[in-house]
């Protein structure tokens, strides 16, 4: 069996952590036992769907590396879906209700002061045709409820082991609105039919969902695929995810200077028994998955963490790589500065400010004059790799400082910041003409 799967976003807003790690898990299952990655915009809602939202998605999925093998639109699929629900009112499992939800409200209160669960009563299946065709003379127009079988629904959970729902417990779900638009279960289930979807990979909030839609696809004569429910992403602390982080979308991310293999690394590797570190590609990322690594405590999604990857990703990258990103920003001084800077990013648009040490301007922060001064009549002609040594032994032999006192003074006349490249390498790309400038406390 080929390995199939799918990721079903609205185009109703921009993706963001949560249902992005939903896409990318279930790319890692697929692509990792050389199966296939199904897109299927979910557009069912015509009102609050837009083409942009709908090309973002397929933009921020493009940039993460997360490329998919088929696609499809949803808001195309409508007869195929009006073919599942009359054979589903054909065989008496889908049924029409006329209860206004002020009404439905009510009946919930009169269950729970009774002590009894909210489940749905099911008394439209006892009305006449009479009583309906007064309810339609009234203006109501019916929703539509799958009638459920009330048995124990069992499947074996990739994520989560055995996992069994009693559907008695449930209400009938509605597949379809008074206004005649389809809800998300039946087009989902109609769907992965069509399209042999074999495994379907979400979060461990749709369990007692997949009871419902085990008994669709088996009343729709279907062959039932394979689950897999993912613990939720949880804070740092282990508190549900605030609000702005919960909806930090993929493109903010992109634009704060977060590389795709840092947060595909991030989101494949929280909640799981790997070590957190940065993957090769995305395809190493999903030949080394395995639901038997995930945990079923909650993944703890840390931005401390993704910092770390993001970092650990540019310290790894090659000159090749980098090099149409650097000239992007005038920031391309060749492969050796590349090489001397990159241990000091933690987002690659921080080169802007590397490349100024090297080619100015740089305003020195001169706190003693006289070393300064001191400093510039033993600056070496020399401008190569012995610049660095010879020249400090000079400084210390000539004014006496050693150490940080030695050192940083330097650092903070020649770059203007306290922290930065290792100077033996970068002082040299600077240039005798500027060091002398700002040593002489000039901007240069």
């Amino acid at each position: 069996m080929t390995v199939k799967v799918r990721f079903a976003p609205s185009p109703t807003g921009k993706l963001h952590v949560g249902n992005v790690r939903t896409a990318l898990v279930n790319w890692l299952f697929a692509k990792g036992q050389g199966g296939q990655f199904v897109l299927r915009i979910d557009d069912t809602d015509l009102a609050r769907s837009t083409p942009e939202f709908e090309q973002g998605i397929e933009d921020d999925l493009t940039w993460l590396g997360l490329v998919w093998d088929e696609r499809h639109n949803q808001s195309k699929r409508f007869d195929r879906y009006e073919d599942a629900a009359a054979r589903l009112k054909a065989s008496g499992r889908l049924y029409a209700c006329y209860e206004t939800s002020e009404e439905l409200d009510r009946r919930r209160k009169v269950q729970l002061s009774r002590g009894l669960p909210p489940i749905y009563d099911r008394a439209a299946l006892d009305l006449t045709d009479a009583e309906k065709a007064a309810y339609e003379a009234e203006g109501r127009r019916p929703h539509w409820r799958f009638k459920l079988e009330g048995k124990r629904v069992a499947w074996e959970d990739l994520a989560r082991g055995h996992a069994e729902v009693d559907t008695a417990s449930m209400s009938d779900p509605v597949l379809i609105r008074e206004d005649g638009l389809f809800l998300y279960t039946l087009p989902s289930v109609v769907d992965d039919i069509d399209m042999a979807i074999t495994h379907i990979i979400r979060g461990e909030d749709h369990v007692t969902n997949t009871g419902a839609q085990i008994e669709i696809f088996e009343a729709l004569g279907a062959t039932v695929p394979g689950f897999a429910h993912m613990p939720l992403l949880v804070g740092a602390d282990g508190a549900a995810l605030s609000k702005r982080l919960g909806s930090l979308s993929i493109s903010d991310m992109r634009e704060q200077g977060y590389e795709p293999i840092a947060i595909t690394s991030h989101l494949g590797k929280i909640g799981t028994s790997d070590a957190l570190e940065i993957g090769a590609s995305v395809q190493a990322l999903g030949d080394s998955f395995a639901f038997s690594k995930m945990g079923r405590s909650p993944a703890r999604y840390d931005t401390a963490d993704l910092d770390r990857l993001n970092a650990q990703a540019l310290h790894a990258m090659d000159y090749a790589t980098a090099q149409p990103r650097l000239a992007a920003l005038d920031a391309d001084l060749g492969e050796a500065f590349w090489e001397v800077v990159r241990p000091n990013l933690q987002k690659f648009a921080d080169v802007v400010g590397l490349a100024a040490i090297v080619r100015g301007p740089v305003t020195p922060v001169i706190e003693d004059a006289a070393f300064a001064a001191a400093a510039l009549e033993v600056l070496p002609e020399t401008m190569d790799e012995t610049l660095w040594p010879t020249w400090t032994n000079a400084v210390k032999e000539k004014t006496g400082a050693k150490g940080k006192g030695l050192f940083m003074p330097l650092r903070l006349i020649l770059t203007g910041q306290a922290h930065g490249p290792d100077m033996a390498a970068i002082a040299p790309m600077i240039g005798r003409e500027r060091i002398v400038q700002r040593l002489k406390g000039e901007t240069a």
